[in-house]
């Protein structure tokens, strides 16, 4: 049966519902002014009729024939259509749509209902030698749906959210199958009746489409325990110009190098995953996330180490922050009630002036959730760590999908804001963190902009963890792109001389490609490179990302 429900609406120029209010607590401003300053006047967004779009490139001969062949409807060439399909909602991303130029812009939207129209639209497209940007919900920070047109005529957006039906579900064998176009909260409603979940929460949770969270290797907040987006699928089906790759759903298969993997993470650069069968669960009949304070940030670390290596003890969630993000936490989150009083007395009382605040998350039975809670908070409190009960926790799970509406306000207070992460081995992880945050803060300094910059681990391994950095900075008043560009550079350039990787889960895009040959070698771009070219012989999927120019 076919899900009619509508995907959500986004705002052209931020993140998210247009209705939602204002995310930056008033206190807020004087804590920005305290720290690193905000621009001289307030910068919001241009109205959508003064944005400037290129004109379009495909000649109404050839608009003509994409209506005729999959309906007036399914084609679209409008004003609105364009804007929301001109950039993902990273930072230079939003800094062009808010001042009006974007740059650049598909020149129509595709939106094909199933897997023939979609043959017929790559078909189409390849024959007219044009670009093709694979575009689920418009999520991407890292450039990853820019409509680029690269050598050819002209570039549209495959729009796939008419693509959303739920195909299968085998609840013997806990799998559903979808198409790609499914938005994930779209498929946790239609699995809680079954009393199922697939338990894949990214901080884009509520827009972004599960055939994209599998093209860009997605790994949500609880992934720490349900595994990320790569230990979910079983199976897919990939629709490329010159060939189409369906693999079944199967636990595990010794059948040559894993063909799966190839395909999820590939960005649309290799062609449209247009089906997937997902691994579900039973819904958790208890959630517990609670919070614990470490005295600094090295001692935080040691206890996830051993947590990570404690298999009957790992949470679900896992979140450490650092001193600044503890400190920017507890300063937007205001006096507050009793309970923080009390906590911040009980923390005092015992020693802990500034420190570091974990986030632990845990979810199954009440005896599973019972037992590795014990463990757990045993083991942190053996190394120091001091558990402060779950209003902390509950604060996080209230709020853990509010961080982009509160980008969006600092945006219109000029003050430039951005995230990056990677993952390193725990051996380097101490050195990696300073390593890192000492790049940002010189880049910015260096602009006459000093900057903030804040780190968590985001999600542990046996081997290593995953460090999610956040930076604010004055924006800078005539250059806010090359501001950025100079703290991504010298962040990403640490990171590579680090040993960590270029992306945990923000995956390549045009922002991280310059950098892929440093991370897979050129024997491994080579070998991408012939699965591209026997996929997509005339290079329409997705010009300029996964790949250096």
């Amino acid at each position: 049966m076919a899900d009619r429900a509508e995907p959500p609406a986004m705002r052209w120029w931020g993140w998210g519902d247009p209705a939602h209010p204002p995310a930056l607590p008033p206190h807020a401003l004087g804590f920005l002014d305290a720290t690193v300053g905000r621009g001289a006047h307030p910068r919001p967004p241009v109205a959508l009729g003064r944005v400037s779009l290129p004109p379009g490139r495909l000649s109404g001969e050839r608009l003509a024939r994409l209506r005729d062949a999959f309906g007036t409807a399914a084609v679209r060439d409008d004003r609105h259509a364009r804007v929301l399909h001109a950039a993902g909602k990273g930072y230079p991303d939003l800094v062009r749509l808010r001042a009006g130029e974007p740059g650049e812009a598909p020149d129509a939207i595709i939106y094909p209902a199933g897997a023939a129209e979609l043959r017929r639209v790559l078909a189409l497209c390849a024959e007219e030698s044009i670009a093709v940007v694979p575009f689920g919900g418009g999520t991407s920070v890292v450039g990853g749906v820019a409509p680029m047109a690269g050598e050819h005529r002209s570039v549209i957006a495959l729009d796939t959210s008419r693509m959303r039906e739920l195909l299968h579900t085998d609840a013997l064998s806990s799998t559903v199958t979808v198409q790609g176009g499914m938005r994930a909260p779209e498929l946790e409603r239609r699995l809680a009746p079954r009393g199922l979940t697939l338990g894949h929460y990214p901080q884009s949770f509520e827009y972004v489409s599960l055939g994209g969270c599998a093209a860009t290797r997605s790994a949500g907040q609880s992934s720490t325990g349900y595994g990320a987006i790569a230990e979910m699928i079983l199976g897919l089906s990939l629709y490329a110009p010159a060939r189409q790759i369906d693999l079944p759903p199967l636990p595990a298969t010794a059948a040559g190098p894993g063909l799966r993997q190839l395909i999820i993470g590939s960005e649309g650069a290799l062609g449209v995953i247009g089906e997937l069968s997902l691994r579900v669960r039973r819904t958790p009949a208890e959630r517990v996330y609670e919070g614990a304070f470490f005295r600094e940030f090295d001692s935080g670390v040691e206890a996830l180490r051993e947590l990570a290596g404690e298999h009957r003890s790992l949470p679900d969630v896992v979140r450490l922050s650092d001193e600044p993000e503890t400190r920017m936490s507890l300063s937007l989150a205001g006096a507050g009630g009793l309970k923080r009083r009390a906590g911040s007395a009980l923390l005092a009382a015992r020693g802990y002036g500034g420190g570091c605040l974990a986030i632990l998350g845990f979810e199954g039975t009440s005896e599973d959730v019972a037992v590795r809670r014990r463990h757990a908070l045993g083991l942190i409190r053996g190394l120091g760590g001091v558990a402060v009960g779950r209003s902390p926790g509950a604060a996080w799970q209230h709020s853990r999908f509010a961080g982009p509406y509160l980008r969006d306000d600092l945006l219109t207070q000029g003050v430039i804001v951005e995230t990056l992460e990677t993952a390193v081995q725990w051996s380097g992880l101490h050195a990696l963190h300073r390593a890192v945050g000492e790049a940002i803060s010189g880049a910015l300094g260096r602009w006459g902009t000093p900057a903030l910059v804040m780190c968590h681990i985001s999600h542990v391994y046996e081997t290593g963890a995953s460090l999610y950095f956040t930076f604010l900075a004055r924006q800078h008043a005539d250059d806010p792109i090359g501001q950025w560009r100079a703290a991504k550079t010298a962040a990403t350039d640490a990171i590579a001389a680090g040993g960590g990787t270029i992306t945990h889960h923000h995956s390549v895009g045009r922002d991280h490609a310059p950098w892929m040959a440093r991370e897979v070698g050129e024997g491994g771009l080579a070998v991408l490179r012939a699965a591209k070219d026997e996929l997509d012989p005339t290079g329409i999927m997705n010009p300029g990302k996964l790949f250096p120019s």
